[in-house]
């Protein structure tokens, strides 16, 4: 019996170092390919799920595709008359949307919109969907509707914000959202900008089919970096893209770009002469990949921007980035300025803890 076990570790131990060996094998192309199919699958799931949905409301209240354009930002545009600040403790609790119609309220300073019905440390709203995805009929209401179900929760494990001056900003979100009982998100969101630290950025959106995509910028003195990145849910990256420029005069340099596909990553950096390509972390020597931007001096160099890469691989084959994750990318470009521009925070779920902290005074 002790011999048959050790013969049938022996065998698993032999396939299991065959597999390996193959891996180790698959060639750059073999293993972009793989990188790049992963990706495409992530991101077409991603664009039809609800927490995608949720991700790209917009100004114009349609709630589907992404625009800059921004409706109430309340960080930004109320004159605060409550200490310049609003703290989870000032608004947690359990709230439900129901509007008092017979009290003055403004666009700006909304007041009764939602009532408490209960107590907890977090803030947790329960409002209808429509309210949300369609942030206009939120921003206006004008009229009752008795037929508005509350299927959209909101609960809020994290919240601050700060501001100390137009150069002093301070917030935080760590939320997670649910559409009659389902979850479709979670999100996670720092901005901190002083006079003397700089500015730093991160935010990050995970999704409950296992995805998880975040961007992060910061600026100080005469640097920035900027980078996004799709995990899946073991955190293993799908694909990154970094990027540290300089400003020297009035003109800004890129001193490092990496790009992480896999398990491979392509570098530029000041100081060396060619772009490197490495494959499990060894250097391909063979590989040549070119970065083509559109326009030299445009500071959005990026795939999600201008920025496109051609890669010639050890077979003489050449293909670009491009083409290998379309129409992906153009789900990868709107996650990635809607993670930046966090639409639905800055304006729906700030103005929705405006409302109950101005109704509580």
């Amino acid at each position: 019996m002790k011999k048959n076990i050790s013969i049938i570790i022996l065998f698993i131990g032999l396939v299991a170092w065959q597999c390996s060996k193959f891996d180790q094998k698959a060639d750059l192309k073999q293993s972009l390919m793989s990188g790049v199919n992963d990706v495409n699958t992530a991101l077409s799931s991603i664009s039809f799920s609800r927490g995608y949905d949720l991700l790209t409301i917009n100004g114009d209240g349609s709630g589907m595709g992404f625009s800059t354009e921004t409706g109430t930002d309340v960080s930004s545009v109320v004159a605060w008359d409550i200490t310049d600040s609003i703290t989870l403790d000032k608004v947690a609790g359990i709230y439900n949307f129901q509007p008092d119609y017979s009290r003055f309220w403004h666009r700006y300073f909304p007041v009764s919109l939602f009532k408490k019905t209960g107590e907890s440390d977090h803030m947790i709203v329960h409002m209808p969907q429509r309210l949300m995805f369609r942030p206009k009929y939120l921003f206006n209401m004008n009229v009752p509707d008795t037929s508005l179900k509350n299927d959209f929760t909101i609960d809020a494990s994290a919240y601050h914000l700060f501001r100390n001056g137009w150069n002093s900003f301070d917030y935080n979100l760590e939320a997670a959202f649910t559409v009659r009982d389902t979850a479709i998100g979670e999100s996670n969101i720092n901005y901190l900008t002083d006079p003397e630290d700089g500015i730093s950025f991160d935010s990050e959106f995970t999704f409950p089919l296992g995805y998880k995509i975040t961007v992060e910028k910061s600026a100080v003195d005469t640097i920035r970096s900027s980078s996004f990145a799709l995990l899946d849910d073991n955190d293993d990256i799908l694909l990154k893209e970094t990027s540290v420029v300089a400003k020297t005069g009035y003109k800004m340099h890129e001193k490092t770009y990496i790009l992480t596909i896999g398990n491979i990553d392509i570098k530029r950096s000041t100081g060396v002469d060619s772009i490197q390509v490495y494959l499990n972390g060894t250097l391909q020597k063979k590989a040549a990949v070119k970065i083509m931007d559109e326009k030299e001096d445009n500071d959005n160099k990026s795939i999600c921007h201008s920025r496109d890469l051609q890669i010639t691989f050890d077979d003489g084959t050449t293909t670009n980035l491009s083409d290998l994750i379309n129409p992906a990318l153009v789900t990868l470009r709107t996650l990635v300025g809607a993670l930046g521009e966090m639409y639905f925070a800055r304006n729906i779920v700030d103005y929705i803890a405006l409302s109950i902290a101005y109704s509580a005074h």
